[in-house]
């Protein structure tokens, strides 16, 4: 009776999930398959080339662009991730005070840049840098290479930290009053109730803003292509950058896959590490 129950239960699961897996199948499955073989041969953007093995894996210890990108899009993976969920987390227990009201409004005023274009964004940005921002930063300053990361991570954190606020919010209106006012009875201060309440029940929703933050930014592109527009771009270049200059710009399909390859490994052994890291302190 039990194996026919299951059979029965299969039967009804498989037209639910079919849809899921034909359309992940597609969307990312083949494309990924794509990629690697296409990461073993020397062709263009849409011409096959020839087969090259690891040629263009071996290629990437030596190119000097790659070890560049990698380096920078870890600058600004570590200018971003952290100080952004460290603001967003701060920005909540102040807004959690607030009245129902106040708490609506001051939501709005943070949610309002994240639904926003990114190209409306840096534009923003961009158009306060080189107008009333030269009052604090002269003009050379911002015109130097070295500006571009700090200031992609700061439109970054400007753009995101409203996401990194609601998620935090929804984790801090879960953790129930009582414990604060049995902490407050034993003579706890707020940092105290911060140390031993409030962060341990808050950790599960700063893991997944950690996680959602690293391999987000990890990917970032927009932001750095638009603030180096005419501009030195090896200087600020990230990976995902590159990996669109060398398939868009210079029509080298095979190393472009290699080196989203390269990102692909990098995204997937930073996740597990993370989730390793995560579950070690459960």
């Amino acid at each position: 009776m039990t194996k026919r129950s299951n059979r029965l239960d299969n039967r009804t699961a498989l037209p639910l999930v079919a849809p899921f897996v034909i359309v992940y199948a597609a969307l990312f499955l083949y494309p990924t398959l794509q990629m690697l073989a296409m990461s073993l041969t020397s062709g263009q953007l849409i011409v096959p080339g020839e087969f090259v093995g690891l040629d263009n894996y071996l290629k990437l210890f030596r190119d000097w662009r790659f070890g560049n990108s990698v380096r920078n899009t870890a600058l600004f993976v570590a200018l971003t991730v952290v100080p952004g969920t460290l603001l967003g987390l701060a920005f909540a227990m102040l807004v959690v005070r607030l009245g129902r009201f106040w708490q609506g409004l001051v939501l709005a005023a943070f949610f309002l840049p994240y639904v926003l274009p990114v190209t409306t964004v840096t534009s923003i940005w961009t158009w306060f840098a080189y107008g009333p921002g030269q009052v604090i930063l002269p003009e050379r300053v911002l015109a130097t290479p070295a500006f571009v990361l700090p200031m992609a991570a700061a439109i970054t954190i400007w753009w995101t930290v409203g996401f990194n606020v609601l998620l935090f919010m929804a984790g801090l209106k879960n953790i129930p009053a009582e414990l604060y006012e049995a902490a407050k009875l034993d003579g706890a201060g707020r940092w105290v109730l911060f140390r031993d309440v409030t962060w341990p029940l808050i950790w599960p929703v700063t893991a997944l803003v950690l996680t959602i933050q690293l391999i987000t930014q990890i990917k970032v592109f927009d932001q750095v292509y638009l603030l180096v527009q005419g501009g030195r771009v090896d200087a600020s270049m990230v990976l995902v950058q590159y990996i669109y200059t060398l398939a868009f710009q210079r029509n080298q399909g095979g190393y472009a896959a290699t080196v989203a390859v390269a990102l692909f490994v990098i995204v997937a052994a930073l996740s597990v590490l993370q989730f390793q890291l995560l579950r070690a302190r459960k």
